[in-house]
C-alpha cells in the first residue's frame, strides 16, 4: 500500500487480522463533502462508481439533526418537510465553520442561520448550538463533520461489503492548514485514516487528465498537452485552477480561491428582502428561528428558479413578522450579487496571471459546483475565457468526488491493465507561508503556487543591540503585509543567539514542505564565518496552534513586543 499522505495521531494502526482480510489492496474511497451537499465515489475495478443512499440519491443533504436522542444526518434521515431542516434543531454549514475564529467574517456571517452561532470576538471558537426540546445543545463543526462521516461509512461499507478506513477528501483551495487538521481531527472520530486532502479543482483536474489519457489511447496516440481552466463554486467556496495535462499527468500551474458561494447569494438575496432581519432574528426564539426558516425556504427556491426562468414570484408569509410579496427578475439578482460575481471574475484572472497562461493558450474551460448552473456563472466565465460554450466532458456535481476517487484508487496503489489509473497530479501550495518580520509584517519565504514539494529559506537578522532571543511566528495566507490579514500557524522561540551589535547575527529560518504536504519549520544561528547553523537548531511541525490562535498573536505581542524581532537580511548583489 502506498504511503499514507497525513497521519492523524489519534488513529491506530491496522491489526494484523485486518490486513490479513483481504487478498487486495483496501482502496480508499473518494468523499466529497460540500457545504450544502455531500457524495460519496469509488474505484470499482473499471471506473469511477458513485454511491447511493436508501433513497437512491447520489448527492446528499450535508447537516446533522439534534432532535432525538441520537443524532441523525443527511445520509440516512429523510426529512418530512424542507421546513424540518430549518428548525433550529438542524446543524448545516459546517464546511463554512469548522477551523474558523469568532472574529471571521465567515463565521459573523452565520449568524442568520436558523441555529446558535454565537461570538464573543476574542479571535477563539465561535459557540454553536442546536435547538433540542426548548434548550440549546452545544456542538462543534467537528463533531457534526464526525456524526455525518460515520453515517457516510456506514453507507460505504454496507454496499461496498468490507470495512472502510482509508479516505481522499476535496476541500476548497483557501482552507487554512488549521482547518486542515481539523478535518482530519473530524475523520479520526469516525474512525477514518485520510490518505490525501486534495483542493476540490485539483480533483477535477484529475479527472479531466484521466479523460484526455482516454481520448489519446482511443485515438492510438500519446496525446498532446492541454491547459484547462478549472472554475468551481459551490454553497460554501469558489476555487479555481489552471492545470496542464498530458499523458495522465496533471500540473497544477496555479490555484485561486475564497470563501464565496451560494450561500452568500442566498443571504445577500434574504437580506434584500428583508433589510432588518438581522434585528429581527437576533434573539434565536424559536418563532425567529421559525421565520428565518420560511425566508431561506422561499429564497432559495426563488434562486433555484431563475437558474431557468427569468422571473419567479415570492410570496411568504413570516407568521408575527412581516409578509413578502414581489416578482424577482434574473438582472435585479444579479445586481444585488454584483459584489460576488466580481469576485469570482478576480480569481480567474488572478488564477490565469498567476500562472502567467495567456487565456488564447486555454483549450478547455470546466466549470463545476452547485452554482454552475446558475446563468450569470456560466456568462462571466464564458465572458472572461472569451469562449462561446464550456467543457461538456463531465458531470458539474460529481466531478469532484470522482477525481477523489480517482486518487484513492492511485494512492492506494492499484494498477489497471488498462492504464486508467497511470495518472499523476502535480500539486501547488495554495497559500503564502512565511514569518512575521520587518516590523510585524508578513514575509512570505514559500510563495503561493510554488510546486510542492518545496523547500525555501531566507535569512533574517536581529533589530536590538546584544539581542540573545529571536521569535519566530509563523503565517500562512494570500501574502498581504498586515500580519492580521492571514493565518496564524505557530511560534517558537530562538535563543542563545551570540551578543552583538544589531543586524550582526544572522538566522536562518527553512521551511520545508514534504511530498504528503507536511510542513516544518528549521531555524537557528549562523555560525559566525560559516553557512552552517549553530547546533542544536529548531525543528518545528506545524500547525502548533489550537483553537486560540487569535488570543495568541496578541499575546505574544504584549509579552515580548518588538524585544524578540527580526528584519529581513537583504542579499548582496
Amino acid at each position: 500500500m502506498a504511503e499514507p499522505a497525513y497521519t492523524v495521531v489519534s488513529d491506530s494502526e491496522n491489526t494484523a487480522e485486518e490486513k490479513s482480510s483481504s487478498a487486495f489492496p483496501e482502496i480508499a474511497i473518494g468523499i466529497d463533502i460540500g457545504t450544502s451537499q455531500c457524495s460519496v465515489a469509488f474505484w470499482n475495478g473499471s471506473q469511477v462508481e458513485l454511491l447511493k443512499n436508501t433513497r437512491n440519491q447520489k448527492m446528499m443533504r450535508s447537516y446533522v439533526t439534534f432532535k432525538d436522542e441520537v443524532p441523525s444526518g443527511g445520509v440516512s434521515n429523510q426529512l418530512s418537510h424542507e421546513h424540518e431542516l430549518l428548525s433550529g434543531a438542524a446543524i448545516f454549514n459546517m464546511k463554512r465553520l469548522i477551523g474558523r475564529v469568532d472574529t471571521d467574517p465567515v463565521v459573523h456571517a452565520s449568524k442568520s442561520l436558523p441555529f446558535l452561532v454565537q461570538t464573543l470576538d476574542i479571535g477563539v471558537r465561535p459557540f454553536i448550538a442546536a435547538l433540542v426540546n426548548n434548550a440549546w445543545r452545544s456542538t462543534t463543526p467537528e463533531e457534526v463533520l464526525a456524526i455525518f462521516l460515520v453515517e457516510l461509512r456506514a453507507m460505504a461499507e454496507i454496499q461496498l461489503k468490507r470495512p472502510i478506513r482509508n479516505v481522499v477528501l476535496t476541500i476548497p483551495v483557501s482552507f487554512s492548514r488549521f482547518q486542515l487538521t481539523r478535518i482530519e481531527r473530524a475523520c479520526a472520530m469516525a474512525g477514518l485514516h485520510v490518505m490525501r486532502l486534495m483542493p476540490e479543482p485539483t480533483a477535477v483536474a484529475l479527472l479531466y487528465a484521466q479523460q484526455q489519457q482516454q481520448t489519446a489511447h482511443d485515438n492510438m496516440g500519446s496525446g498532446s498537452e492541454k491547459i484547462g481552466l478549472i472554475f468551481n463554486m459551490g454553497a460554501g467556496y469558489c476555487d479555481v485552477a489552471v492545470t496542464a495535462t498530458a499523458g495522465g499527468v496533471s500540473q497544477i500551474k496555479a490555484l485561486a480561491g475564497a470563501p464565496i458561494g451560494g450561500e452568500d447569494l442566498l443571504q445577500n438575496m434574504m437580506h434584500h428582502f428583508l433589510p432588518n432581519a438581522d434585528t429581527l432574528f437576533s434573539n434565536h426564539g424559536i418563532s425567529e428561528i421559525q421565520a428565518m426558516g420560511l425566508l431561506r425556504v422561499a429564497t432559495q427556491d426563488a434562486i433555484h428558479k431563475l437558474s431557468f426562468q427569468t422571473n419567479v414570484q415570492i410570496d411568504v408569509d413570516l407568521g408575527n413578522g412581516p409578509k413578502i410579496n414581489k416578482v424577482l427578475v434574473q438582472q435585479e439578482f444579479e445586481e444585488v450579487n454584483k459584489k460576488v460575481f466580481e469576485k469570482c471574475e478576480s480569481l480567474i484572472i488572478q488564477c490565469l496571471y498567476d500562472a502567467k497562461i495567456q487565456i488564447e493558450d486555454v483549450n478547455d474551460v470546466i466549470v463545476v459546483g452547485g452554482c454552475s448552473y446558475i446563468p450569470k456563472v456560466k456568462d462571466l466565465v464564458l465572458k472572461v475565457s472569451k469562449r462561446k460554450e464550456l467543457y461538456k466532458g463531465m458531470n458539474p456535481l460529481e466531478a469532484a468526488v470522482c477525481g477523489a476517487a480517482l486518487e484513492g484508487a492511485v494512492a492506494s496503489g492499484i494498477s489497471d491493465p488498462f492504464g486508467n489509473l497511470d495518472l499523476l497530479t502535480i500539486q501547488v501550495t495554495p497559500l503564502a507561508i512565511g514569518i512575521q518580520s520587518d516590523g510585524g509584517k508578513f514575509v512570505p519565504i514559500i510563495a503561493r503556487n510554488t510546486t510542492m514539494p518545496a523547500r525555501k529559506e531566507m535569512t533574517f537578522t536581529t533589530v536590538q543591540d546584544n539581542q540573545t532571543e529571536a521569535l519566530i511566528i509563523v503565517y500562512e495566507g494570500e501574502g498581504q503585509e498586515n500580519v492580521k490579514e492571514n493565518h496564524l500557524l505557530g511560534y517558537f522561540k530562538i535563543v542563545g543567539i551570540p551578543p552583538a551589535p544589531k543586524g550582526m547575527s544572522e538566522i536562518n529560518v527553512c521551511l520545508d514542505i514534504d511530498a504528503s504536504n507536511v510542513l516544518r519549520v528549521f531555524a537557528g544561528v549562523v555560525q559566525a564565518g560559516s553557512y552552517k547553523l549553530a547546533t542544536p537548531f529548531m525543528e518545528v511541525r506545524m500547525p502548533t496552534v489550537d483553537d486560540g490562535h487569535g488570543w495568541c498573536a496578541e499575546a505574544l505581542h504584549r509579552a515580548y513586543g518588538s524585544t524578540t524581532d527580526l528584519v529581513t537580511v537583504q542579499k548582496k548583489i
